[in-house]
């Protein structure tokens, strides 16, 4: 089964909202920001920013390196700040390591790449008798009435599709953008007489459509509409513009990755719950160490220290969950054309702030980090995990649209190492 329900697509949420990210707005520098008063700053609400490394991350030669071993590969451990050490080639978090944490005990079920991808979004394994809600979609459902003026939508995809929104309906699927802010395939040009035009025409459309009685779909793109119009009529559509950062900040971010962490940062600090940001092309079953040292790592460090730093800087680190994973990570084993293959037994996760206990690693695998030897955790149990930082109730419970109660989480437990 295929992880299909992804971003929110041009026709059911964006198609008509041309012209909406032209509207004018000011940045901070990254100096100012530092100096700014807290008292100037919006009232923090909770977020999560997941960074998606699409293909799977080695995890042990970042996280839990192993020198020495046969399975170790050629990097070397270097001290940070926190109380643990991670790979030479991720200098800028070593200085930040203080502010999050890695488990080094990950054990998750699924090595193939779709369900994969599926399992570590919503901490159910594809059922191709029900489409489970993403981490995304439950948290903007959950803590998308915490900004009640919020017009942009709670959940965004950056730089690639996330998974959607399941039987929670299209109302919590993500809206998908570019790095740059900009929604993908949309025409640009229509000036606004004739896109409220094309809009009034839609909405008669669709109460046609539901007073028909056609079922749950009709309303569920009503209800976008309605938020489509309200966006852009919207003076947060700023919150997207990341070309209005100064050179200052754009640079310490670092281009691609770098700038969708950026704009992550600028839409939870405008009300956004969740955003995750796509930084794919880690299925290295071949030449991995050059891939990594040259490319891979020095982008993922320069880019997550950044924002690291700067939400840490403008307050909003106690309230934003930072989580860095892929769908599993590679074999401890090398293999012959110097890479790593699937593995989901023993690996690593990053995640920080939120309230959670930063600057530890929790958990161990064993010398050749092939096994677990300390308790092992699930993605229901890190899913849990931010959930309760975010404040969210895990005695929550959904019903599906068959009417089967589905618990959040899956019913996962608590990463009780993390709880501070």
């Amino acid at each position: 089964m295929k992880s299909v329900p992804n971003g929110m697509s041009r026709r059911h949420f964006m198609k008509h909202m041309a012209g909406s990210a032209a509207m004018a707005g000011t940045a901070m520098s990254f100096v100012d920001t530092l100096r700014a008063n807290a008292d100037t700053l919006k009232k923090n609400n909770k977020a999560a920013i997941l960074c998606w490394w699409g293909g799977g991350a080695s995890t042990m030669d970042m996280w839990d390196l192993k020198p020495g071993a046969a399975t170790g590969g050629p990097f070397k451990n270097i001290a940070t700040k926190g109380e643990f050490e991670i790979c030479e080639h991720l200098p800028m978090l070593a200085k930040v390591a203080d502010k999050f944490s890695v488990v080094r005990s990950m054990s998750t079920r699924e090595a193939d790449h779709d369900r994969g991808r599926y399992y570590m979004h919503t901490g159910y394994v594809p059922n191709p008798a029900i489409t489970h809600p993403s981490y995304g979609s439950v948290i903007s459902h959950e803590l998308g009435d915490q900004v009640p003026d919020l017009a942009i939508p709670p959940f965004i995809s950056i730089g690639g599709a996330s998974v959607g929104p399941g039987f929670l309906g299209m109302a919590y699927a993500p809206l998908v953008v570019g790095s740059n802010g900009q929604v993908r395939n949309l025409q640009m040009d229509v000036d606004n007489n004739r896109l409220m035009q094309r809009m009034h025409m839609l909405r008669e459309v669709e109460s046609g459509f539901i007073k028909q009685n056609r079922g749950e779909t009709s309303q569920e793109h009503a209800k976008i509409l309605q938020k489509t119009l309200d966006l852009m009529t919207s003076e947060q559509m700023v919150a997207f513009q990341v070309a209005k950062e100064s050179a200052e900040v754009k640079e310490r971010y670092g281009a691609g990755f770098g700038q969708s962490l950026l704009l992550a940062r600028r839409l939870v600090e405008a009300g956004v719950s969740f955003c995750e940001a796509d930084y794919g092309g880690w299925d290295n079953h071949a030449n991995i160490f050059p891939t990594l040292s040259d490319t891979k790592l020095p982008m993922v460090d320069q880019a997550i220290s950044a924002l690291i730093e700067d939400l840490d800087a403008r307050g909003r680190l106690k309230d934003t969950v930072v989580i860095a994973m892929g769908e599993f990570s590679r074999t401890p084993r090398i293999n012959g054309d110097t890479g790593r293959d699937h593995w989901a037994r023993s690996w690593s996760v990053m995640v920080g702030g939120g309230g959670l206990k930063n600057g530890i690693a929790v958990g161990k695998t064993n010398a050749e980090g092939t096994s677990v030897e300390s308790e092992p955790y699930s993605a229901e149990d890190l899913m849990a995990t931010v959930c309760q930082a975010l404040g969210i109730s895990l005695k929550t419970t959904f019903t599906s649209k068959s009417g089967r109660p589905m618990k959040i989480a899956n019913g996962g437990k608590l990463i009780k190492e993390l709880i501070a």
